[in-house]
């Protein structure tokens, strides 16, 4: 089997790295299709890669995984839909798009929904797989143990909050919680980490990497795995990777989100934002329970073979379907499409 990984956007690279090495593993074929705009930020070693679409089309690939939202139509290949983040609230992460043959879904809440959809729409199949970005959040790396380890010391802070907020201008809370930030760091038993959504407006990232100092310190990585595993709190708003750290069973603090299952400390106002993360670095942790509920209905799995099933649903298709020769997409998206693609 020949597979693709396609990327739109530098957070497809954290998320296809597990999967990869698992088709590596198993000694499939496969490369990357970079876009020559974020070709910078690809820092994997060995791996074969290119920014034509043209070497796409000449592969020639049995099966395209895509963790964007769309996807060359006229490719070869099972399109196959793995999303880019857990907020299932989010605008648009339930719509059918038409591009996609197979959805592989991350947990009940996503599944229950999607074979709803599949059902209506009579053209994808769905298979719960769990998401292979997070094999790796269960297991922390020696570099991940030493980055934490240096940033302690450098610091000289007792506690790591994460803030990661949401690039959305209508669900983001980078401007609201400046304050709150700066002076969460204030005190000299926490560090704060920034670590802002590749989309987020480079007016804000600037302001704030202008307010660092030894305790609150702007995070450049198109990786956030790492900062999920070494920080003890996270505040965020209406974002995905809140749901990603509940994983780890952590404490999470948001500003105004609209998530669906909110079992987690949510807030609309930054005050009571401030006392609640005091609250529960003094071990005051009221959502041990209700982050259990979170875990089963977002993602079950933390056995870290989630790309082993991704790529097992994928030939399972394969063996019973073959791979699909062309496929119906409505007339608007095949103009976006090739609007977008063609040239490229």
């Amino acid at each position: 089997m020949k597979c693709v990984l396609f990327c739109n956007l530098p957070y497809a690279f954290g998320i296809y790295e597990p999967l990869a090495k698992e088709l590596k593993a198993r000694g499939l074929e496969y490369i990357w299709y970079i876009p020559k705009e974020i070709e910078q930020y690809f820092n994997f070693a060995n791996e074969l890669t290119t920014t034509n679409l043209k070497d796409i089309e000449d592969f020639n690939s049995d099966a395209i995984f895509v963790c964007g939202n769309d996807v060359p139509y006229w490719l070869r290949g099972l399109k196959v839909q793995i999303f880019h983040g857990l907020a299932g609230e989010k605008k648009g992460h339930f719509r059918i798009r038409g591009y996609f043959d197979l959805y592989l879904t991350q947990g009940p809440y996503f599944t229950d929904r999607f074979k709803e959809l599949s059902q209506k729409h009579k053209n994808f199949d769905v298979a719960q797989t769990g998401w292979c970005k997070l094999d790796k959040l269960f297991t922390t790396s020696s570099d991940t143990l030493e980055l934490k380890k240096s940033l302690l010391e450098k610091s000289g802070a007792k506690n790591i909050i994460l803030y990661a907020p949401t690039f959305s201008p209508s669900l983001t809370s980078a401007i609201s919680l400046k304050d709150t930030i700066v002076n969460l760091s204030k005190d000299s038993n926490n560090l704060v980490v920034i670590k802002f959504h590749d989309k987020m407006d480079k007016e804000t990232i600037e302001l704030y990497k202008s307010l660092q100092s030894k305790n609150l310190q702007v995070i450049d990585s198109d990786d956030i795995t790492p900062l999920l595993q070494i920080s003890d709190i996270m505040i965020s708003d209406t974002s995905s990777v809140v749901y990603e750290f509940l994983l780890l069973d952590k404490p999470a603090v948001t500003l105004n989100s609209v998530s669906e299952h909110i079992n987690w400390a949510n807030f609309s106002s930054s005050d009571m934002l401030y006392r609640e993360v005091t609250n529960i670095l003094q071990n005051v942790d009221n959502f041990k329970d209700a982050r259990a509920k979170t875990i089963e209905l977002y993602h079950p799995y933390r056995d870290g073979k989630s790309s082993a099933r991704m790529i097992d649903a994928v030939q399972q298709y394969i063996k019973q379907n073959g791979v699909p020769t062309k496929r119906k997409v409505p007339l608007l998206r095949k103009l976006k499409m090739l609007k977008a693609y063609k040239g490229k």
